[in-house]
């Protein structure tokens, strides 16, 4: 097959903003190339781990919520679309103390998007999904449309997408830099060059290497996820119990039902504060001691599925300063488009994070209100 050489758009990163970049670009007839640096739907950075939540009642900020109600009709549109079952509906689940943020800001976000929910004590939310046992003092909002989407699934259905709508999609090849032209932006490889008028770089923790001016705002972790073996499995079945996101004094953890694979699943949100030094430098092996952060959360608070740690999982988080993404031009040059890092809660915006990158590749600008996510709040 003879590759090409010239594409309107080029996506650095295909991952799960980049496959929905991919497709939303090529889905609007443009010609679209995206390149990863391994294969597609890899387990080296932070799209992987079989399963990630989805939920409406976002605690981190209200102006999150008409992006992942659009993010959640683009999703069942890709369903209709490929015939692959990607959002599963479980509820969700946020608590914390009564003055935690948790609660305060998923209560805040219902309240400000009339999103229908109900709020529990602990106890009574431990009557009706008994696998999670909450102190007494926490208050927990259940949202029945929160769920879980299926990870690797997704990016391989945008990539399979973006394919049939015509787009390339290169596996396997690494960008080594890229240049601006009179002509457009010149990507090299380390098999080839390309130009294109416009180039995406939605590369997570290799943001650094290729925009070095925003390394300060990209900074790597190391995350843990793991699946423990259920003692009483009808607790923590897919269909009886929510995925959750909850604050106790050990930390936030977050965690969703048995799903394709053995094991109930749990992480806690920036795991030991392991901060990586490159996206192509870190331990990816497990430890006791990762095992052990999770296993303390687990009997305590989900005691009915600490059995034994049928699997352990790394993967990345790589964070802002203040943990809100960037999707921005970059400044003063509007051929360079942004979308990474997502600080470890990105997965679930992706199919509508890649609309807004089509719109600001073709049009400039965006209808969807990206005002907190642009670097000017850093400065830049």
């Amino acid at each position: 097959m003879t590759r090409r050489s010239s594409y309107d758009v080029i996506v650095v990163g295909v991952g799960a903003m980049g496959a929905a970049a991919c497709h939303h670009l090529a889905r609007r007839g443009r010609r679209v190339l995206g390149i990863e640096h391994f294969d597609v739907a890899h387990a080296r950075g932070s799209s992987h781990g079989v399963n990630r939540i989805i939920r409406l009642a976002y605690s981190e900020h209200p102006s999150y919520v008409p992006l992942v109600r659009r993010a959640y009709a683009l999703w069942r549109e890709l369903e209709q679309q490929s015939g692959v079952h990607l959002l599963h509906l479980t509820g969700s689940v946020d608590a914390s103390t009564e003055d935690g943020a948790s609660i305060a800001g998923a209560l805040r976000a219902c309240r400000e998007h009339a999103i229908d929910h109900e709020v529990y004590t602990g106890a009574e939310l431990a009557l009706r999904f008994p696998g999670l046992q909450l102190p007494s003092d926490h208050v927990a909002l259940y949202q029945p449309e929160g769920g879980f989407l299926a990870a690797e699934r997704c990016i391989e259905t945008h990539v399979a997408c973006a394919q049939a709508a015509g787009a390339d999609i290169h596996a396997n090849e690494r960008v080594l830099g890229w240049d601006l032209t009179p002509a457009g932006v010149r990507v090299r490889t380390d098999s080839a060059d390309y130009l294109a008028g416009r180039l995406v770089v939605t590369a997570g923790a290799w943001l650094p290497e290729l925009i070095p001016a925003l390394a300060p705002l990209a900074r790597p972790e190391r995350q843990v996820l793991g699946w423990f073996d259920p003692i009483v499995p009808e607790h923590y079945a897919h269909g009886r119990f929510p995925v959750f996101n909850v604050e106790v004094e050990e930390g936030r953890y977050y965690g969703s039902p048995v799903f394709e694979v053995p094991g109930f699943k749990v992480g806690r949100y920036h795991h030991l504060r392991e901060q990586i030094a490159t996206a192509d430098d870190w331990d990816r092996e497990t430890n006791d001691a990762d095992e052990a952060v999770l296993r303390d959360f687990v009997e305590r608070y989900c005691p009915d599925a600490a059995g034994s740690l049928l699997a352990a999982r790394t993967c990345m988080f790589t964070n802002t300063p203040d943990e809100h993404f960037i999707v921005d031009t970059l400044p003063g040059e509007e051929r360079i488009i942004v979308a990474s890092p997502c600080s470890g809660h990105g997965f679930k915006f992706s199919s509508v994070v890649g609309e807004i990158l089509a719109d600001l590749a073709i049009e400039g600008a965006t209808d969807h209100d990206i005002e907190l996510f642009r670097l000017a709040r850093f400065g830049r």
